[in-house]
């Protein structure tokens, strides 16, 4: 599948939100959960050129599920590497440029400014890039990871998960077909 054909089909389950119904996580915290949900290979590939690097819908639909009605935290170009804002949800865009202003999201300068802004929410998401995974790493209470069984080539990476300070408290493996080529598994990450 060519960049351009992943990128397509990536976005068409992204945008849209036949499927999404305005449905909530199964479980709501009793308090604030701060989680970072991300897909990564198992070299800590994200993506490449600002895009995404494989095809995988039913991780996209579990992103969709999971983050749908909560706001979601990301840098700048992760937000430009979409078409427009993620419909269903509170699209937070941390950037330190100047006079940004991105139809259909708000603009936070800080980490703190971000954090103020979904103090409402009992279950914000940050959804990347490379560098926003880190700068919110320390301020997670969970981590959602699509872990891809694969190496890729790669120009933005997620950090490394210290396993001293982080606990896999579910896994759940999945088997490669042939719509999707690649083993995966989906683990849930708790501080300890």
């Amino acid at each position: 599948m060519t960049a351009q054909e992943i990128r397509y089909k990536n976005n068409d389950l992204l945008l849209n939100t036949e499927e999404e119904d305005q449905r909530k996580t199964t479980s709501m915290p009793a308090k604030q959960t701060l989680t970072m949900i991300a897909a990564a290979a198992k070299n800590d590939a994200l993506g490449k050129d600002n895009d995404l690097i494989w095809h995988i819908s039913e991780d996209l639909k579990r992103f969709k599920r999971l983050t749908s009605g909560h706001a979601i935290i990301m840098g700048r170009k992760t937000f430009e590497s979409m078409p427009k804002a993620l419909p269903n949800r509170t699209n937070i865009i941390l950037t330190k440029k100047k006079d940004y202003q991105p139809e259909g999201a708000i603009v936070a300068r800080t980490v703190e400014e971000a954090l103020s802004l979904v103090e409402e929410d009992t279950q914000p998401f940050i959804i990347g890039g490379g560098e926003i995974y880190r700068l919110f790493m320390d301020r997670c209470d969970r981590i959602e990871l699509t872990r891809v069984h694969h190496d890729f080539d790669a120009d933005v990476f997620f950090p490394s998960i210290d396993a001293n300070k982080w606990i896999i408290v579910t896994q759940e493996d999945v088997i490669a077909t042939n719509d999707q080529p690649y083993n995966y598994s989906y683990l849930t990450y708790e501080k300890k």
